[in-house]
């Protein structure tokens, strides 16, 4: 029976990128495994009594193995986790490894090399040096560079990421962004505005789903909204997602502009961002860097035009003019000029929440985005 064993840093990360698709391959007549570090919070048992990573081996009926993994860069626990994965799989023995995630890529794909893995896929779903600067610039691109190096296979989840690849020698090896890109695929019936109660409300209402942090442009698009607000006070701007001061923290005028609550409403983090979207008119997502933001493909299922800035991820969902408008990254003014022409052309942006759903449909559909997955591994397992 042909094994494939699926590895990611956290197994939240598991959930989110492999939920229903392990499943489907043990479904298939393949022998699947699940390693990741067995809890965020250093493998503390859940409500239940099992482990973050129990958990998802459960729902997906596959076997797990747990195997710490620091996020961050920790050379001693760094080489027990490389020491650790190495041996699993000498002992399992897989006909293909896929990693994501940056610190199980890492280990994932060394390891793989040593013990022989004949097929070992690595997904970058997004980069951190891009905006990074010094040292820690020249060693997050050395680690992806030691990744692809030990990869046979290397899939960017995108064409931004590809170039990013390509562009700043992290590799020279053949890439293949799968269909149009993204791993997840998005659940069409599960994002569908027609079974979402709209709330009535005046004026226009711009809706953000993220981390409320600086490089998300938190800064910039309350600058913004604030001046927009300034012109026309029915306008509403709503953060949804939680803050974390503590990593990335916004600017202190910012925090205090969110605080006074005037036109802004912060919701915190929410388990259901559907009625949130389906409260709004527009979706606004001034992020500085992403692999391929989720939020964009959902908004855009729930019908929402958006505004966004030229990044990786983002340009490649947003046709500029026709679902939504692409703006300069950490460009106040821009973002300004851009939220202005939303309300202002009611119109034309209605034209464009037209355009929304069906294009999104039609390039990031749940069963075609894993359909684009399986015949890759078919393909590569011949």
């Amino acid at each position: 029976m042909t094994k494939i064993i699926r590895t990611t840093t956290v197994p939240t990360s598991l959930k989110a990128f492999c939920s229903g698709i392990l499943k489907h391959l043990k479904n298939e007549g393949f022998e699947c495994v699940a390693i990741s570090s067995p809890n965020t919070k250093a493998g503390e048992p859940s409500a239940t009594g099992m482990s973050e990573l129990e958990e998802y081996g459960r729902a997906e009926g596959v076997r797990t193995i747990a195997i710490p993994m620091e996020r961050h860069i920790s050379l001693v626990s760094d080489l027990k986790s490389l020491w650790r994965m190495y041996r699993v799989l000498r002992r399992e023995r897989p006909d293909l490894v896929h990693s994501m995630t940056p610190k199980a890529g890492l280990m994932t794909m060394v390891a793989g090399w040593l013990a022989r893995v004949p097929r070992r896929v690595h997904t970058f779903t997004g980069l951190v040096w891009p905006t990074s600067t010094g040292l820690k610039r020249r060693v997050l691109m050395t680690t992806d560079r030691i990744t692809c190096a030990c990869a046979t296979h290397i899939i960017p989840e995108g064409e931004g990421v590809k170039s990013d690849l390509l562009n700043h020698h992290i590799t020279r090896k053949p890439l293949k962004v799968l269909g149009y890109g993204n791993v997840k695929g998005i659940d069409m019936n599960f994002f569908d505005p027609a079974d979402i109660e709209v709330p009535a409300h005046e004026g226009f209402t711009f809706v953000f789903v993220g981390r409320i942090v600086r490089d998300k442009g938190i800064n910039e698009l309350v600058a913004a909204f604030d001046r927009l607000h300034r012109e026309h006070a029915d306008t509403r701007l709503v953060l949804v997602g939680p803050s974390e001061d503590n990593l990335d923290p916004v600017s202190s005028a910012t925090r205090s502009r969110i605080e006074q609550g005037d036109g802004i409403e912060a919701v915190g983090g929410q388990r259901d961002v559907r009625p949130f979207y389906a409260a709004a008119d527009a979706l606004v997502f001034p992020s500085y860097r992403e692999g391929f933001p989720n939020v964009v493909i959902e908004a855009g299922a729930m019908g929402l035009p958006s505004i966004v800035t030229d990044i990786n991820g983002s340009r490649e969902i947003i046709i500029d003019g026709q679902n939504g408008v692409i703006v300069p990254s950490q460009d106040e003014d821009a973002l300004y000029q851009a939220m202005k022409r939303f309300v202002e052309h009611p119109d034309e942006i209605a034209a464009m929440a037209a355009n929304a759903r069906p294009l999104i449909a039609s390039r990031f559909e749940q069963g075609y985005v894993r359909q684009c997955l399986y015949d890759f591994y078919t393909e590569v397992l011949k």
